[in-house]
């Protein structure tokens, strides 16, 4: 839970009603740009990957991959990268996954 406040907190300056205000630059090359471009990633990659499983499916897989992360990360939970790092390998979780799915369903769809 504590987790999840903190992401929530880093995340919602950085809110898409925002971004017309601010001129972002991915990949960045500021801390805010930086943040800013792992939280498009990961949101999209989030919506990506609802749209491809199921709800309970999509929960359980969040919670792994954020207890994994987390653990992956834990040496630096004190310092001002600790999220951007364990958004970034959410990301990346993510991806693999649905690059995963991706060749599941090419190899279904020619048997």
């Amino acid at each position: 839970m504590k987790r999840l406040l903190l992401l929530g907190f880093w995340l919602l300056p950085l809110n898409p009603s925002h971004a017309g205000t601010l001129p972002f630059r991915c990949p960045g090359e500021t801390t805010v740009e930086m943040r800013y471009c792992v939280s498009q990633s990961w949101q999209q990659s989030d919506r990506q990957l609802r749209q491809k499983i199921t709800k309970d499916l999509f929960k359980q897989w969040q919670d792994t991959t954020r207890a994994v992360c987390a653990r992956a990360y834990a040496p630096y939970r004190d310092g001002t990268i600790y999220p951007q790092l364990v958004v970034a390998c959410d990301d990346h979780l993510n991806r693999a996954l649905l690059q995963e799915l991706k060749a599941l369903e090419a190899w279904s769809s020619a048997r």
